[in-house]
């Protein structure tokens, strides 16, 4: 049996009350009937006053019933004021099929969501690249680092992530981490194993002492393509929704640059900065000689 004849009585009236054709049709008639009564010698203004009436009921009630019953999200007021068009009409779209919260921010290339939110918008941000084939197929990525298990845990990220990096995308991913932390045995061990588990998705990996940083450097974001910019603004946590990241689609480019300021070339570069540490960090740990005072010198010396 058809889905529409399923439906109990009510339904289908609800459903004829709020549809686009009803809807056209009240407001001819509305218009059609003053015209008709001015036309008409004989006519009774009581019965004219009373179908107009009928009418504006008719259209409010079908006014309310669209208003409980969908939401609308308005458009960007201007879709080529976005760095990547393309891009953002593709993150749009998504989240106006899933609905996230604060999504109606998104019309001004702006959106807003809380950390129980991020891992799986993070996915989509990251899948998004290759879709809408944005260029550089390049992600860059500023991390925070104060506790490495916690990336460890955003599984549906670290396996964007990789999907991407098998597509030929290029992740660049810099940790962010205090001198006192790299001079911790336990710190240092699960940061490393974290940095090879990146290596292995293809990513490559660089270190920054965070001490070192000025206050606009040292801020946890991720950089997508010239398209989109997840910045965390408030640090917080999934398990209790705290904390608030933001999204921006326009202005990207100012984000770019402080990672890259951050990043550095050639000798002084954050790759070559997580080699050196590597090089005298991983051995102890192999041996079990753990000496955070040689440690501590390296890290003086990044």
């Amino acid at each position: 049996m058809p889905e529409a004849a399923r439906r109990d009585p009510l339904s289908r009236a609800t459903a004829a009350l709020g549809s686009p054709a009803l809807g056209t049709a009240i407001g001819i008639v509305g218009l059609a009937v003053p015209v008709v009564g001015w036309a008409v010698d004989r006519v009774n203004l009581k019965a004219l006053l009373a179908v107009q009436a009928l009418l504006i009921v008719l259209l409010a009630a079908g006014h309310l019933w669209l208003r409980k019953n969908f939401i609308s999200l308005r458009r960007a007021n201007n879709l080529a004021a976005m760095d990547d068009a393309a891009y953002y009409d593709h993150v749009r779209a998504q989240l106006e099929a899933e609905l996230i919260s604060d999504y109606g921010e998104i019309a001004d290339g702006h959106l807003r969501v809380y950390a129980s939110e991020v891992p799986r918008l993070s996915a989509l941000l990251v899948k998004t690249v290759t879709e809408a084939r944005s260029e550089p197929q390049r992600i860059l990525a500023a991390d925070l680092t104060t506790n490495p298990t916690l990336l460890t845990g955003r599984r549906e990220y670290i396996a964007a992530n990789r999907r991407f990096t098998e597509a030929g995308g290029r992740i660049d991913r810099l940790f962010v981490v205090y001198a006192a932390d790299l001079a911790k045995e336990e710190f240092a061990r699960t940061l490393l194993d974290l940095i090879g588990q990146h290596r292995d998705l293809g990513v490559t990996c660089g270190l920054a002492v965070r001490d070192r940083l000025r206050a606009e450097q040292a801020v946890d974001f991720v950089v997508f393509a010239h398209a989109a910019a997840l910045v965390e603004e408030e640090q917080g946590d999934a398990e209790y929704n705290r904390g608030r990241s933001s999204v921006f689609f326009k202005g990207v480019g100012r984000w770019t640059a402080r990672f890259e300021s951050v990043w550095g070339q050639g000798a002084d570069s954050a790759p070559r900065a997580l080699q050196s540490y590597e090089a005298v960090a991983r051995p102890q740990l192999d041996a079990g000689t753990w000496d955070a005072e040689q440690v501590n010198a390296t890290v003086a010396a990044l």
